[in-house]
C-alpha cells in the first residue's frame, strides 16, 4: 500500500454559503452542521458518506483575506480542490512520500468548530501538501482526521436523492502526456491508465480522470460545456447512488433537470450544483 489510499474529500468553492447550502439540499442532499474553521475566514457545509465527503467551502468573514479561495471565487465557482486520505498518520505519509523522491511540507494543524445539538465540537486535522509540480493541473492536499468520531452521524449520511459515496473526480486539462510522469512516481505506473488522450488514476477505489474537454464531451454524450472553461479545473464529481429509480423519481419530483446518458447514469448541470456537474450511477 502507497502513502495515499483514496480520496477524503473534494472542496467545492462557493460566493454564498447559505444559497450553496439550499441549493444542494433541493437536489436531495442532507448536509451536516455548518462548521467554521478556527483562525480562518471560511465555513463550510458538507456532503457526507459512509468513507468520504464533498465540502461546501465559502467565505463567512469578508473583512479577512483569504487568497486561494477568494483567487479561485475570482473567476468561478466550482470544484476547486481534492483532499486525499494519507495511509496511517500524515506523518508516516510524508516519510513514505519523502522516501519516493517526492517533496511534502510539514504537516499544520487545522481545526473546524462545528454545532452540534449537545453543543459546538472541535473537529482537528493534519494538512500536508505536495510542490505543485508533484501534481500537475491539481490542486490537492492529504488530510488527516484527529477527531473521526466526530465527523460523521448516521442522519447526515442519508440522501433523499439516494447518493451513497464518491466514487471519481473529472478533471479538464489541455493535455494529458504531459502529467503521466508526476501521476506514475506518486501512486506507481500500475494505477495510471491511458487510453488515447485521456489518462485515469487509480487511487484506492476512486478515479482521477484527466481528459481535455473534446474528450470529455466525447465520454458523456447529452452533456454540455460552458464555452468559458478555464483549464485545468475540476469539471465533475460522480458519485454512487442506491437505485436509479429512485434518483430519478427525487430529481423529477423536485423538478431539477438532468439528462441521462446512453450508460445509464444520470447529469445534472453545473448551474444546480454551485458549478459543479454531477454525475451519478449505480455501481
Amino acid at each position: 500500500m502507497g502513502p495515499i489510499t483514496g480520496i477524503d474529500h473534494v472542496i467545492v468553492g462557493v460566493r454564498d454559503l447559505e444559497g450553496a447550502r439550499s441549493a444542494w439540499a433541493r437536489l436531495g442532499f442532507m448536509l451536516s452542521p455548518r462548521g467554521r474553521h478556527l483562525d480562518q475566514p471560511t465555513g463550510n457545509y458538507c456532503v457526507m458518506f459512509a468513507s468520504d465527503y464533498v465540502e461546501l467551502l465559502g467565505v463567512v468573514d469578508a473583512g479577512t483575506p483569504t487568497r486561494r479561495l477568494g483567487d479561485f471565487l475570482s473567476w468561478r465557482e466550482g470544484p476547486m480542490g481534492i483532499a486525499f486520505a494519507p495511509a496511517g498518520s500524515v506523518e508516516e505519509a510524508c516519510l513514505s512520500l519523502a522516501d519516493h523522491g517526492l517533496h511534502p511540507t510539514a504537516p499544520r494543524p487545522l481545526v473546524r468548530q462545528i454545532e452540534l445539538t449537545e453543543g459546538a465540537a472541535l473537529l482537528r486535522f493534519s494538512l500536508v501538501s505536495l510542490p505543485l509540480h508533484e501534481t500537475p493541473n491539481l490542486d490537492c492536499f492529504l488530510c488527516g482526521h484527529l477527531t473521526p468520531e466526530l465527523m460523521r452521524r448516521q442522519e447526515w449520511l442519508r440522501h433523499p436523492n439516494g447518493a451513497n459515496r464518491l466514487n471519481a473526480v473529472h478533471v479538464l486539462v489541455d493535455s494529458t502526456a504531459t502529467l503521466l510522469p508526476a501521476y506514475d512516481r506518486l501512486f506507481g505506473i500500475p494505477r495510471v491508465t491511458t487510453t488515447d488522450a485521456v489518462a485515469v488514476v487509480h487511487v484506492g477505489r476512486h478515479r482521477l480522470v484527466f481528459s481535455t474537454p473534446d474528450d470529455f464531451k466525447t465520454m458523456h454524450p447529452g452533456l454540455e460545456l460552458d464555452r468559458d472553461v478555464k483549464l485545468p479545473g475540476i469539471i465533475a464529481l460522480e458519485l454512487g447512488i442506491e437505485r436509479r429509480d429512485q434518483t430519478v423519481a427525487y430529481l423529477a419530483g423536485h423538478q431539477i433537470p438532468f439528462s441521462e446518458m446512453p450508460d445509464g447514469r444520470i447529469g445534472i448541470p453545473r448551474r444546480e450544483a454551485n458549478g459543479a456537474m454531477l454525475l451519478l450511477g449505480e455501481g
